[in-house]
C-alpha cells in the first residue's frame, strides 16, 4: 500500500468519481456514433446509450475525497487502488498530530458496481490489512459486484505503525524458542514510545479504530457499507454498528469475540480445551491410541524431562544448521496452542509429541514455524498490547486470574502475558463498550466447531442480542471459516441479499456435517 500523502485538491475531486468505470466508457461510445451510417439516427442512438450507461451506474456515483492510485499488494495477483486518509491521533485535539491511514481498495469486477462495498477488518489486535489479502481473494464472488476495502488500522501496517526496538519482528525460530511473550519486552517498548514523545498510545484503541473506519468510508464517498470482521476484527465490527448503525447494510462476523471477552485471559482456557479435544480424538481412534496410549502422560513426561529449562541441539528446519537452544515446557505448550488454530496441523500433534518424548523436538519446532507463518511480519505487537492492555487486562480480577490459571497446563504463559500489560495506559472507554450489541442489522455469524479461541459458544452469546442474525457452525473447521470450502459462496449470497433467504442449503449442510481431519498416528500418514 502507498504511504505517500495523497490528499486531493478540491478542484480535482471530480476526476475521481466512482463511475470512473462507466464515465470512461461513455466518450468511446459517443465517438463510435460519429462514424455510424447516416441511415441510423446517430443522435438517438447516442442518447439511448448514454441513458443505458447512466442507468447502470449513475445512481451508484460516489464522490471521492481522496485520490486513488494503482498499487500492488503482497499475495494479490491483480492491481489494487490505494490511498491515504488523514485522521487526528487525538480527536479531542483536531489541530494536533495526524495519522495517515493506509487504505487499499480492490475494485469491483464490473462497470456498474453496487454502491455498498465490503469493508474487511483485521484481527490480532494488531494485524495489518496484508493478513487479510488471502481472505479477500477467497471472496472473489463478492468482488464481482462490490469493491472490497482493506485498512491498515492505526498503529499497524503502514498506518503510522507503533515502532519500538523491544518488540521489533524477530527471526521466527528465535520467537518460538523465547516463551517470554513480551512480559519484559512490552514495558520496554512502552518506555521507548514515551521517550520518543511523539506518540500517545492511549489513542490506539478500538473506539478510535472504529472512528477511523468511518473516516475512510466518508473519504471514499460511500453512504453505507457491508462489514466483514475476523477474530478481533469482530469487536471492531460490532462497535462500528453500535456507533454508526445507519452506515451498515449487513455484517459478517467470523470467529466472533463477544464485547465482554477478555482477550488477555479468556483465550487460554479455550486453547487448553481445544488441545484436550485433540488428545481425546486420538484416544477415540483405535490406531492412534495403539501408537500413543496416553498422550496426557506423554506431556507429563516431556515436562519432567525438560525441567525448568534444558538446552538441546535442534536443527533449524530452514537452513539445516544445528543450533543449541533452551527448551522449556512452556515452549512446547505454546507451539501446541498454535497448532490447534488449524485442524490439519492439530492432527499432527500425537506423532509430534511422540518424537518430542523421545528427545527429538525438531519436527515440533518445524511445524510450529509453519503454523506461525508470517504472523510476525503482519502483526504489530506494540499495537496488540496498546489495545488489550487498555481494554481487557483491567477487567481481570485477582480471583479470575488465580481460578483460570489453576486449570492450565502452562499457567506461566498466561501470567506473563498479563504481566506484559503493567504500566500501559488505561484510557476511559464508552460506558456501553462491553455490553452486548443490540441490533437488527442482518448479521451472518460463522464459527469453526474446532476454533480454539472463539468457539461456537461465543457465537451463540453474540447472536442472542442480534435479532436478525444466523449462526452457522462449520463443525470440522478451526479459527476463521471464510476461506474454506463453500463458506465464501455463503457470504456472497448473504451480502447480495442482505439476508438469509438465498443461502445455499447444500453449503449449510456441508459445513454443519464437516468432520475433523483424520488424526495422524505417524508423521507419514493418518491412521
Amino acid at each position: 500500500m502507498s504511504t505517500g500523502k495523497m490528499s486531493m485538491p478540491r478542484e480535482s475531486v471530480a476526476s475521481a468519481l466512482a463511475p470512473r468505470r462507466c464515465s470512461a466508457t461513455i466518450p468511446r461510445m459517443m465517438k463510435w456514433s460519429a462514424w455510424m451510417p447516416r441511415a441510423i439516427d446517430r443522435g438517438s442512438v447516442a442518447a439511448s446509450l448514454l441513458v443505458l450507461l447512466l442507468g447502470g451506474c449513475g445512481d451508484r456515483a460516489v464522490t471521492r475525497h481522496v485520490a486513488l492510485h494503482e498499487c500492488r499488494l503482497a499475495k494479490l495477483a491483480s492491481a489494487a487502488q490505494c490511498a491515504t486518509v488523514e485522521v487526528p491521533e487525538d480527536r479531542s485535539k483536531p489541530e494536533g498530530r495526524t495519522l495517515a491511514l493506509s487504505v487499499a481498495m480492490l475494485p469491483a469486477n464490473t462497470l456498474s458496481p453496487d454502491a455498498d462495498p465490503l469493508f474487511m477488518l483485521a484481527g490480532g489486535p494488531g494485524q495489518s490489512a496484508e493478513a487479510l489479502v488471502p481472505v479477500a481473494v477467497a471472496l472473489a464472488g463478492v468482488r464481482r459486484t462490490r469493491d472490497i476495502v482493506l485498512i491498515d488500522p492505526r498503529g499497524a501496517g503502514k498506518s503510522a505503525p507503533l515502532k519500538c526496538a523491544a518488540l521489533a519482528p524477530r527471526d521466527p525460530f528465535d520467537e518460538l524458542i523465547d516463551a517470554d511473550l513480551g512480559a519484559t519486552a512490552a514495558p520496554r517498548c512502552l518506555a521507548e514510545l514515551r521517550a520518543a514523545g511523539n506518540v500517545d498510545v492511549s489513542h490506539y484503541i478500538t473506539p478510535e479504530t472504529v472512528a477511523d473506519v468511518d473516516a475512510v468510508r466518508a473519504a471514499l464517498g460511500y453512504e453505507r457499507i457491508n462489514l466483514w470482521g475476523g477474530s478481533y476484527g469482530t469487536r471492531v465490527a460490532q462497535e462500528f454498528v453500535r456507533r454508526y448503525p445507519s452506515r451498515v447494510r449487513s455484517m459478517v462476523l467470523d470467529g466472533v469475540a463477544p464485547p465482554a471477552m477478555r482477550i488477555t485471559l479468556d483465550i487460554w482456557p479455550a486453547r487448553e480445551a481445544a488441545l484436550a479435544d485433540v488428545l481425546a480424538a486420538c484416544a477415540e481412534d483405535a490406531v492412534c491410541k495403539r501408537a500413543y496410549p496416553n498422550l496426557n502422560a506423554t506431556l507429563g513426561e516431556i515436562k519432567t524431562a525438560l525441567g525448568v529449562s534444558r538446552r538441546i541441539n535442534i536443527t533449524d528446519p530452514r537452513t539445516g544448521v544445528l543450533r543449541e537452544v533452551p527448551m522449556t515446557f512452556d515452549t512446547v505448550v505454546g507451539a501446541l496452542h498454535g497448532f490447534v488454530y488449524a485442524p490439519e496441523l492439530a492432527s499432527l500433534i500425537p506423532p509430534l509429541l511422540g518424537r518430542a518424548q523421545a528427545g527429538d523436538f525438531a519436527p515440533l519446532m518445524a511445524t510450529a514455524m509453519l503454523s506461525a507463518g508470517d504472523l510476525e511480519q503482519t502483526l504489530n505487537l506494540a499495537l496488540h498490547y496498546a489495545v488489550t492492555c487498555a481494554e481487557d487486562a483491567p477487567r481481570v480480577t485477582a480471583g479470575d486470574r488465580s481460578r483460570i490459571l489453576a486449570t492450565l497446563r502452562a499457567p506461566s504463559l498466561a501470567s506473563r502475558n498479563l504481566a506484559a500489560c503493567d504500566g500501559w495506559p488505561r484510557p476511559t472507554l464508552p460506558e456501553d463498550f462491553y455490553a452486548p450489541l443490540i441490533s437488527a442489522i442482518p448479521t451472518l455469524i460463522l464459527s469453526g466447531g474446532l476454533d480454539p479461541v472463539t468457539p461456537p459458544a461465543d457465537g451463540e452469546i453474540v447472536a442472542k442480542s442480534l435479532s436478525n442474525s444466523r449462526h452457522v457452525i462449520a463443525a470440522g473447521y478451526g479459527h476463521i471459516v471464510t476461506p474454506h470450502a463453500c463458506a465464501s459462496r455463503l457470504i456472497e449470497k448473504f451480502i447480495d441479499a442482505a439476508g438469509f433467504s438465498t443461502l445455499p442449503q447444500s453449503c449449510l449442510d456441508y459445513l454443519a456435517t464437516s468432520k475433523r481431519p483424520p488424526i495422524f498416528s505417524s508423521l507419514l500418514e493418518p491412521k
